[in-house]
């Protein structure tokens, strides 16, 4: 046992290159996902003693996971209060009277709001959107869609919360000792770097982005994402709509709601003209996306959807669940407004989904298919009836939620707050961010429930694990060995090609492991590389930075990437094609900034 530990305690260097060479192997492989992967190193570097126990507790003190975990709260709180789809409708709104205006706004929108929010929710709120003017444009969604993934990419460079890589490397780098960044410390670099990604993709990208081939579809159906339930609105005797023309009714102002006809009467009307007024008794027939659905069922009450009798019972107690028609249902094919649930219970049809297009003509009128998706609302008894009646399948309560759109002004107040106080040095970028969390828990802009699963476990987890690895490496000797073999190149580099190498470095790692893992090593690196040389690290971690975020290359180095991978139905060369001379251009855009601006 002795002469075991004596070999490790000798070969401890050696032995963490293995464990590093063989992190990046995994991870590059795919055999297993990246958090475990993480978690799995970590460990090992427990058991063979190079992380001590307190250097573990140390890790958790560390203070970028708990800031990166309070953005993502803050980012589900906008997601929450509307203000995110708010700003993906009012580019809609502009879709049809000019819809190469609103390609132009809507990516910069998605550039700027990047810069401050998590781009995740961003890029998958704005797919549909991008889709919608594709086709009044006439240009491909293919086309759209990955730019739409390398804007939210660059504009999360633009500042310290942009990105969870930037926050990661400041929080590393203060425990060493270095200072920490400012919010908007990135931001001169960031604009030049993404000045030069958005030249190149007006340049080039008319000849390098994928269109739609024959034999693919970028249609709405496509993606999952789109979903539209058909509803109908009931316009009651004493409703303010009344009056209103349907070309300035409020509710189509909203990116999730279209309006597919009108029921007067006897009549269904679906080419209303613009100057048409509402009228009581009208049945407006909409097309919603469950969120607004639910946002019309909450502030519109029993107006909304269909039923055989009101339900009297107070907004708290009543409950929505999805359910699917079962193919042996006994009423496939009669009417929704017949089925016998609805006559037994109070239950209220909110709408109904079926695959591929949208059912009609009215909600009323839809005649029921298996596999039809239903919205139901309903009391306590109604629901157990619902959840008991063997004819319905897939019965579960939907994790979509109604927009809190009168919180909204607190949640944009506080993501600007903590802007504003961070950026002057009133406090630190992690106490801001928590106390932002606190309030808007206690201003319900978001409930605590909503608040956690708005958090990626697995993102949190992967820092930590990589961040103890990072240790156990240091302990190890292991970032010793390595900067010891590269300092007789590194000494001859000019402080461009410096800077050129470690981009490089950290970008080819990038694009083949997760951005995070990247982060926590190269950073390690770079602070033994500055101690070496007797520079400032600054420009180095500037790099590290920008290149672990920056990746265009491949579908599985940023998760935008992923998301609009699979939306848009690309192949793995596509991303190659435009993302590899993409992301020299903005490489070497990038260090030249850095050596211009935070170097001299």
């Amino acid at each position: 046992m002795e002469l075991i530990s004596n070999f490790l305690t000798v070969n401890s260097a050696w032995i963490g290159l293995g464990l590093l060479i063989g992190l990046i192997t995994l991870f590059a492989l795919e055999k297993f996902p990246p958090v475990i992967v993480a978690v799995a190193s970590a460990a090992l570097t427990l058991i063979l003693g190079y992380l001590p126990r307190e250097d573990m507790e140390q890790v958790f003190a560390n203070p970028a996971p708990i800031t990166i975990a309070a953005m993502f709260i803050l980012s589900g709180a906008l997601v929450r209060t509307g203000v995110v789809e708010a700003v993906a409708s009012a580019a809609s709104r502009r879709t049809k009277r000019f819809p190469r205006l609103s390609i132009v706004e809507i990516f910069s929108g998605t550039f700027f709001a990047s810069a401050l929010v998590n781009n995740t929710p961003v890029v998958i709120i704005l797919i549909p959107v991008i889709r919608q003017i594709a086709r009044v444009a006439r240009v491909s969604a293919k086309f759209l869609l990955i730019p739409l993934s390398y804007l939210s990419i660059m504009g999360g460079t633009l500042t310290l919360i942009g990105t969870s890589t930037n926050l990661l490397v400041d929080g590393i780098a203060q425990r060493e000792g270095e200072p920490a960044f400012g919010i908007f410390e990135l931001t001169q670099v960031g604009l030049i770097a993404a000045a030069a990604g958005i030249a190149f993709l007006l340049i080039a990208g008319r000849y390098m982005l994928p269109v739609e081939t024959n034999g693919e579809s970028d249609s709405e159906d496509a993606s999952p994402l789109e979903k539209r339930y058909l509803t109908e609105l009931l316009v009651e005797a004493r409703s303010p709509l009344i009056g209103t023309r349907y070309a300035e009714l409020p509710l189509l102002s909203r990116a999730g709601i279209s309006l597919t006809g009108l029921r007067r009467g006897h009549a269904i009307h679906r080419k209303i003209a613009d100057d048409a007024l509402i009228a009581a008794g009208d049945r407006i027939l909409l097309a919603a996306d469950q969120t607004e659905l639910f946002s019309l069922a909450d502030t519109l009450g029993d107006a909304i959807g269909v039923a055989n009798a009101p339900s009297h019972l107070p907004k708290e107690q009543l409950r929505i669940v999805q359910a699917s028609i079962a193919p042996t249902h006994p009423a496939l094919g009669r009417r929704l407004s017949e089925i016998p649930f609805l006559a037994k219970t109070r239950a209220r049809i909110l709408g109904v989904s079926r695959s591929r297009h949208l059912a009609g003509p009215t909600l009323s009128d839809v005649k029921l298919r298996a596999a039809d998706h239903l919205l139901i609302q309903g009391g306590p008894d109604c629901i157990r009836a619902i959840e008991s009646n063997v004819n319905l399948i897939d019965i579960a309560e939907p994790e979509a939620r109604p927009f809190r759109r009168l919180k909204a002004p607190i949640a944009i107040l506080t993501m600007l707050g903590i802007i504003g106080l961070a950026s002057i040095g009133v406090w630190s970028i992690e106490m801001l961010a928590i106390t932002g969390v606190a309030v808007v828990l206690l201003a319900r802009c978001i409930d605590p429930e909503e608040a956690w699963r708005s958090i990626d476990g697995n993102v949190i987890v992967l820092i930590f694990g990589m961040l103890a690895f990072g240790v156990g490496l240091q302990q190890a000797g292991t970032v010793d060995l390595i900067v010891g073999a590269a300092m007789p190149y590194i000494a001859m580099l000019s402080p461009l090609f410096l800077l050129i190498a470690i981009y490089t470095l950290t970008s080819l790692l990038t694009e083949t492991v997760t951005n995070n893992a990247v982060a926590v090593i190269m950073t390690a690196i770079v602070l033994s590389v500055a101690e070496n040389l007797g520079i400032d690290p600054r420009p180095l971690l500037f790099a590290v930075m920008f290149a672990a975020s920056a990746s265009f290359a491949t579908p599985i180095g940023y998760q935008t990437n992923t998301i609009v991978y699979a939306a848009g139905n690309y192949r793995f060369a596509d991303f190659l094609k435009i993302g590899v001379p993409m992301n020299i251009v903005v490489g070497l855009a990038t260090c030249v900034a850095i050596d211009w601006l935070v170097w001299r």
